[in-house]
């Protein structure tokens, strides 16, 4: 088995337009390992039963939960250091008032030891025959696209219009907020959860 990948674009400055366009490669996943199946693994290189290692997986988590909440940072040997990372609110300057109360737990960081990276070893990538990264549409190709889709269909959401244009997630959010801001598209849903439905005079829908 190897690492899939596929070539992504940067995306360029205002300073870097007309340059050669920069390349970075960005990993493809290739499925996930749930802890059940880690459990089952575990219990097979050890004298553990799998009841015990359910126990000790759920231990090490409260543990660890306590121990990052009083912001020290935790190392387990042989895996790597976790640690809380911290982010603001909102914009904040010396001057704004009640500054301690506009900070949040962003995430948790975490570096890998040494021996963890030797087991995972010296990886064998390939890049993956199906390009994951947005397809570069012109703003008229989207609204051709969507003209078609919205003969068959009342809404878009998201997803469904993240496949229609192969885009990414983000690459797709960023083009349905262009789309209500030109008017074309209405979202009919919840701010959480839109739902986008064509205006009046767009895509050849009448009301």
């Amino acid at each position: 088995m190897a690492i899939l990948f596929d070539w992504y674009e940067n995306p360029k400055t205002p300073e870097q337009q007309g340059e050669e366009n920069m390349l970075h490669p960005r990993l493809r996943l290739n499925g996930k390992v749930t802890t059940s199946q880690l459990r089952a693994r575990i219990q097979k290189r050890c004298t553990l039963t799998e009841t015990d290692v359910i126990a000790v997986l759920d231990a090490l988590s409260h543990a660890m939960g306590e121990e990052l909440a009083d912001g020290r940072q935790v190392h387990l040997d042989g895996i790597g250091f976790f640690r809380p990372n911290l982010v603001s609110t909102e914009p904040v300057t010396e001057k704004t008032k009640h500054k301690n109360t506009k900070v949040k737990l962003k995430g948790i960081v975490f570096r890998p030891d040494q021996f963890l990276m030797d087991e995972v070893g010296r990886v064998k990538v390939q890049r993956t025959r199906f390009p994951f990264h947005s397809s570069k549409l012109t703003d008229e190709e989207i609204d051709a696209l969507l003209t078609e889709y919205f003969a068959t269909h009342d809404f878009v959401q998201r997803k469904s219009f993240q496949f229609l244009c192969g885009m990414t997630q983000t690459t797709a959010a960023r083009h349905l907020r262009r789309l209500c801001e030109e008017g074309k598209l209405k979202n009919a849903g919840l701010p959480k959860q839109p739902v986008y439905k064509p205006v009046n005079g767009y895509y050849v829908v009448n009301e």
